[in-house]
C-alpha cells in the first residue's frame, strides 16, 4: 500500500512501451461521497447528473476515459445504502451486481466527513472480495486543511488494516478543484505513506488517479471507439439531465420521489437543414399530488427553471437546439410498487 499525494517522489505507473490495457473501474461509496463528480472530471465531461443530495445516481453510468496506453472505463454506481423501499433494494443489487464485474474497485470517502458505520459497512463487505484490486479515493479534499486531510489518509489506512483489506493505493482527489484548474503550492502537511500534501490538498491528483489504475486492468485492445464518452442512451441522458435539475433547491424528503421518463424524441417536421429543432416530451413523476405544487411552484415558475436549466445541458450534450415540453405526473408511492418500477425503467 502506498499513498499518492502532489509531492510523491514515487513515479507514477504507466507511460514507456507498455502494452495496451483495457477495463473497468467502478467507484464505490456511500451515498454522496462525490462518485459522479470524480467520474465527470476523468471523463472531461458530464456524463453522470451531480447534487447535494444523498442517492442521486439510480442506475450505473459507463463513462469513457481515453488515454494513448489504456482506454479506462468507469462505472458509476449508486450509492450504498441501507435500503428503505423497494428501489433502496433494487439500488443496491446493482452496486454488488457491478462490483463483481469490473477489473478495480475505487472506494470514495470524503475527506471533509469522519468514517462512520456506512463506510465501515461498505469496506466490510468490500473485504469479502478478494481478487478485485482497491483503490481508497479520499474525495473532496478542497473542503479541508492539510492537517484534516493527513488524519483522513491515516484513518482509511487503519480502517483497511483493520478489515483486512489491501489497498492498492490511497490517493486524496479533488474532482471540483481539477476541474478549476487548482494547482498546489506551499508548505504540506505529512501523510500516512510519507509524502507530503500541500494546501491544494488532491488538486490535479485526477490524472494521477488514472495512472493508478490503468496497470491494474487487463491487457486489452479498446473497448469502444476513440471518441466514445458513454454509452449511456441518449434518452437516459436526457432524461438524468431533467431530474439534476429539478433536484435544486427541492425539500428533504422530495429528491428520492422525483422520476423523468422521455416519452419522445423527434427532429421538428419541416425545419431547415441549417436550423433543426428537436422536440423533447418528457414526464416528471412523483409521488403524491401534494407534491405536484412544489414542482411547479407558483404559476408555474419553478417547472419553468427546471426546463430552461436543464434544456441548456441538454442542447450542449446534443449539440443541437431543443424544445422541451414538460409534464408532471404523479405515480402513486412509485418507489416501493413493482409495477411502477418496471414502469420507470428500475
Amino acid at each position: 500500500m502506498s499513498v499518492r499525494t502532489p509531492h510523491s517522489t514515487e513515479p507514477a505507473p504507466g507511460g514507456g512501451s507498455t502494452p495496451h490495457r483495457a477495463g473497468f473501474a467502478c467507484f464505490v461509496g456511500r451515498p454522496n461521497a462525490g462518485k459522479s463528480t470524480l467520474t465527470n472530471a476523468l471523463v472531461g465531461t458530464k456524463v453522470a447528473i451531480t447534487s447535494n443530495r444523498p442517492q442521486t445516481t439510480r442506475h450505473t453510468v459507463r463513462g469513457i476515459v481515453h488515454r494513448p496506453d489504456a482506454q479506462l472505463v468507469l462505472v458509476d454506481t449508486p450509492g450504498l445504502h441501507k435500503p428503505r423501499t423497494l428501489l433502496g433494494e433494487r439500488l443496491n443489487d446493482v452496486v454488488r451486481t457491478t462490483w463483481a464485474e469490473v477489473d478495480v474497485i475505487g472506494f470514495c470517502l470524503p475527506a471533509d466527513q469522519k468514517l462512520g458505520p456506512g463506510d465501515r459497512y461498505i469496506a466490510t463487505e468490500l473485504a469479502g472480495i478478494r481478487k478485485t484490486p482497491k483503490i481508497a479515493i479520499v474525495t473532496k479534499t478542497d473542503l479541508v486543511d492539510a492537517q484534516q486531510l493527513a488524519e483522513q489518509l491515516i484513518a482509511v489506512d487503519r480502517l483497511g488494516k483493520e478489515l483486512g483489506i489491501e489497498w492498492a493505493e490511497i490517493i486524496p482527489v479533488s474532482a471540483v478543484a481539477a476541474e478549476q484548474g487548482a494547482g498546489a503550492k506551499g508548505e504540506g502537511a505529512g501523510g500516512t505513506g510519507g509524502g507530503k500534501t500541500g494546501p491544494a490538498r488532491g488538486a490535479g491528483q485526477v490524472e494521477l488517479l488514472a495512472d493508478l489504475i490503468t496497470p491494474l486492468l487487463p491487457e486489452s485492445p479498446p473497448l469502444y471507439p476513440e471518441g466514445d464518452l458513454t454509452d449511456e442512451p441518449e434518452q437516459v441522458m436526457v432524461a438524468e439531465l431533467i431530474r439534476e435539475a429539478a433536484l435544486e433547491g427541492v425539500r428533504d424528503e422530495l429528491p428520492h420521489s422525483i422520476a423523468v421518463v422521455v416519452e419522445e424524441m423527434l427532429p421538428r417536421e419541416g425545419r431547415p437543414a441549417d436550423r433543426p429543432l428537436l422536440d423533447i416530451h418528457a414526464n416528471l413523476y412523483i409521488e403524491r399530488p401534494s407534491q405536484k405544487g412544489i414542482i411547479i411552484g407558483p404559476k408555474g415558475r419553478r417547472l419553468k427553471e427546471v426546463g430552461t436549466k436543464s434544456r441548456k445541458h441538454i442542447e450542449a450534450l446534443l449539440g443541437t437546439p431543443v424544445f422541451l415540453d414538460l409534464h408532471v405526473k404523479v405515480a402513486k408511492d412509485w418507489q416501493r410498487d413493482p409495477k411502477q418500477l418496471r414502469k420507470l425503467g428500475f
